[in-house]
C-alpha cells in the first residue's frame, strides 16, 4: 500500500464521514447517491435522497415508476437530464440485467448516465473492487499534494491525472471503500477550494503544494464560463375553476421534461399563444419579473396572468397544445414542476 493510500485509509476511519445514508453495499443505493451527488452538495442530496428510496425502494420499482413520478420527485435538484438518465438506467438494470447490478466498473458505464468516475466508485464501494475515481474534489487533491500543473481542459493533463489516481489505490479490495470515502471526505471537508485546512490534513507532511507555498495556486482554474442572461415569459393562465394550464418541456433544454406554464423567449409570441384560449392582451396583467439562476445562465422571467375563457385552447397552429392539460392547485404537488414556478404558483 502506497503512504497516499494508507494514511487516507487511516484518516477516514478515524475523521471522515462515516455516517452518511447511502454508506452502504448495496449498489443500488450506492448507485442512486451517485448520481444525486453530480454537480449537487451532499448537504441537499440528504433531503432528496430518503425521499427516493422511500417511494422506490429497488431498482425494480424505479424502473417501473413513470418518468413524470421520478422527475417530480427529482424537482429543485436540477441537471434534470440526471433524473431522466437514472430511470433510464434503472430500465437498463432491469431489462439487461436481470434487476442485478453489474459488478464491473465498464459494464457499469454502459448504463445511461454513468460515466467512469461514477462507475469507479459504484464499483469501490458496492464490490471492493479496485477502481479509482476522479472528481473535482479528488483532481483537487491529487493537484496539490503531488503539485501536478496543467491546463484543466487539456484532456493529456487529465490522463496523466487518471494514471497517478490508479497508482495510488490500496493493493487489499477491502480498503477501497474508505479509500474511496476518503479521497471524497478530504476534498469535501479539508482540501477545499478556497481557505483549505492544511493544519488538519493528513497529507500535509507529504503535500507538494503546500511545501512550494502553491496551495492557493493549484489546480489551475478553469476558465469562468460566461453567464449568459436569457429572456423568459411565462403565461400563467387559470380557468373558471382556478386551475393553472401545464405543458411537459421538451426533453432537451430549459427543465426538461418538467412540466410548466407555456414559456417564450418573447413577449408577441406569449401573446398570440393566449389569443388561442381567448385571452387577449389586454385581459393579460404582469407580475413582477424576477431572475432564477442555471449554471450558465441567468432567467429573467416575467410572468403574465390571465383566466382563460376556454376549456380547451384552439389547435389551430397545428395542435401544439395536445400535451396541455389544467391542473388543480391541490394535485400541482403531483406534477414535476421547475422550482422557481411552483413558488410562484404557491404564492397566488
Amino acid at each position: 500500500m502506497s503512504t497516499f493510500s494508507a494514511k487516507l485509509v487511516r484518516w477516514q476511519r478515524q475523521n471522515g464521514r462515516n455516517n452518511l445514508p447511502w454508506q452502504s453495499s448495496d449498489p443500488y443505493k450506492v448507485w442512486l447517491s451517485e448520481i444525486m451527488l453530480q454537480q449537487t452538495q451532499v448537504a441537499t442530496v440528504l433531503g432528496y435522497y430518503p425521499r427516493f428510496l422511500e417511494k422506490f425502494p429497488t431498482v425494480q420499482d424505479l424502473a417501473n415508476a413513470p418518468e413524470d413520478e421520478v422527475l417530480n420527485l427529482w424537482a429543485g435538484l436540477g441537471y434534470y437530464s440526471r433524473a431522466r438518465n437514472l430511470h433510464k438506467a434503472a430500465k437498463q438494470v432491469a431489462d439487461r440485467f436481470g434487476g442485478v447490478f453489474p459488478h464491473t466498473r465498464r459494464e457499469l458505464e454502459t448504463l445511461c448516465g454513468v460515466g467512469r468516475s461514477t462507475a469507479a466508485a459504484i464499483s469501490a464501494f458496492a464490490f471492493k473492487q479496485r477502481e479509482t475515481i476522479l472528481d473535482g474534489n479528488v483532481k483537487r487533491v491529487l493537484c496539490r499534494v503531488f503539485a501536478q500543473d496543467g491546463d484543466p481542459a487539456d484532456k493529456k493533463f487529465e490522463n496523466r491525472l487518471w494514471q497517478l489516481a490508479e497508482s495510488l489505490m490500496p493493493s487489499e479490495n477491502a480498503d477501497m471503500p474508505a479509500y474511496t470515502q476518503g479521497l471524497m471526505d478530504l476534498g469535501a471537508t479539508v482540501c477545499k477550494r478556497t481557505k483549505p485546512l492544511c493544519g488538519g490534513c493528513p497529507m500535509a507532511d507529504m503535500c507538494e503544494a503546500n511545501a512550494q507555498g502553491r496551495t492557493a495556486e493549484l489546480p489551475r482554474k478553469k476558465a469562468a464560463a460566461k453567464v449568459q442572461t436569457l429572456p423568459l415569459y411565462w403565461l400563467v393562465l387559470r380557468n373558471r375553476d382556478g386551475a393553472v394550464w401545464l405543458e411537459k418541456r421538451p426533453p432537451k433544454g430549459i427543465w426538461g421534461g418538467l412540466w410548466c406554464v407555456p414559456c417564450f423567449e418573447d413577449s408577441a409570441t406569449l401573446y398570440r399563444t393566449a389569443e388561442q384560449f381567448g385571452v387577449f392582451s389586454d385581459g393579460l396583467s404582469e407580475a413582477a419579473e424576477f431572475t432564477h439562476r442555471l449554471t450558465h445562465r441567468l432567467l429573467l422571467i416575467t410572468p403574465l396572468c390571465g383566466l382563460a375563457d376556454t376549456d380547451r385552447p384552439s389547435e389551430k397552429d397545428g395542435g401544439v397544445f395536445s400535451d396541455g392539460l389544467w391542473v388543480a392547485r391541490d394535485k400541482l404537488a403531483d406534477f414535476g414542476l421547475p422550482k422557481p414556478l411552483a413558488e410562484f404558483l404557491a404564492e397566488r
